[in-house]
């Protein structure tokens, strides 16, 4: 049984799935290669001078893998409970894990399929989002959101960011107290 699984690669899924790995999470992520960010050419981004959204997207996906995070290119199409967990069902198989993050970005269409709850959205274009509270939860135990799904700005930074807060909550729930991630320079 994975401890997360993660519905999406773009920045929030891969920022999340950075943290979870790092922390020693066994965290599988799906990607199915439809995200929005690969269409995109970022100036705006914290610590880059400018990228196009493939190197973004792919470096984030590259640096989950390297601490650890297993990456699979299959579309999820279920998610439900089972004792001790969440059954995640895919067009290729069927995983269990400890806690699912919705990391779809502008698609609510999987949320709301297996019944968590929506609201319409604020941002432009985008109908329908995610309810969770200020760590992420969902509706459903287990289930978690980040990113456009999760109501924040479309923005790749702030995507990423919100992933990176809801994998700390997620984290600090499976460890029983709070988890802090500081790297330190080496003198």
């Amino acid at each position: 049984m994975y401890d997360i699984v993660i519905i999406g690669a773009g920045p929030a899924g891969a920022s999340a799935a950075i943290f979870t790995a790092k922390a020693g999470k066994k965290t599988l992520v799906f990607d199915n290669g439809k995200g929005m960010t690969k269409r995109a050419w970022f100036e705006n981004y914290y610590g880059i001078t400018e990228i196009g959204g493939p190197d973004l997207v792919d470096t984030g996906k590259q640096q989950a893998v390297r601490l650890g995070a297993e990456m699979k290119e299959e579309t999820v199409q279920n998610v439900s409970r089972i004792e001790g967990g969440l059954s995640v069902v895919t067009d290729q198989g069927i995983y269990e894990a400890k806690h699912v993050l919705l990391a779809t970005g502008a698609l609510a269409d999987l949320a709301e399929h297996i019944g968590v709850q929506t609201k319409p959205g604020t941002e432009p274009r985008i109908k329908t989002i995610v309810d969770v509270n200020a760590a992420g939860r969902t509706s459903i135990e287990g289930v978690w959101a980040a990113g456009t799904v999760a109501g924040v700005s479309v923005h790749a930074v702030i995507t990423a960011g919100d992933g990176a807060k809801a994998a700390i909550n997620i984290i600090s729930e499976l460890n029983g107290e709070r988890y802090v991630d500081h790297d330190v320079l080496k003198a």
